[in-house]
């Protein structure tokens, strides 16, 4: 897991855009991302791992990752910047049910100046629900990657 977690206050915006729209990281993802409590659907789950990887929160990203699927471990690059998600698509994933997809784009930006780069993750992410808690499976097809 990563040491280079980055801390953000209460009041900012939630990095995953926030549900609603423009909600605070305290009223949006920051009680899934720190324990405190489990994600209602699949898709609080992947807005709070798009969280996760903006903060380079590795401890959240291992733990939400379903046991049969995740690697042995989870470290985000800090010199990257999530900078955009747009949720695509959701399918199932409420609370009521064991599975979910959920479609998304995140957009990157690394380096400064001259070296600056950017691009974009384009995923359908399975999602399953196992003894009341969401767990990120695996990609059903990534459409570009960085």
């Amino acid at each position: 897991m990563s040491g280079a977690e980055q801390t953000l206050a209460p009041d900012a915006p939630c990095p995953c855009g926030g549900v609603p729209e423009g909600a605070t990281f305290a009223r949006c993802c920051a009680p899934v991302v720190e324990g405190e409590r489990v994600a209602a659907t699949a898709e609080e789950l992947m807005r709070s791992r798009y969280t996760a990887y903006a903060l380079a929160d590795g401890t959240h990203l291992y733990t939400s990752w379903h046991p049969r699927t995740r690697p042995d471990r989870v470290d985000p690059e800090p010199w990257v910047r999530w900078v955009g998600l747009e949720v695509l698509d959701v399918v199932d994933g409420d609370a009521g049910a064991d599975t979910g997809v959920v479609e998304f784009r995140a957009s990157w930006v690394a380096g400064e100046g001259r070296t600056r780069q950017r691009g974009e993750v384009h995923e359908r992410s399975r999602f399953a629900r196992r003894a009341g808690r969401w767990f990120y499976v695996a990609p059903e097809n990534e459409v570009t990657g960085r």
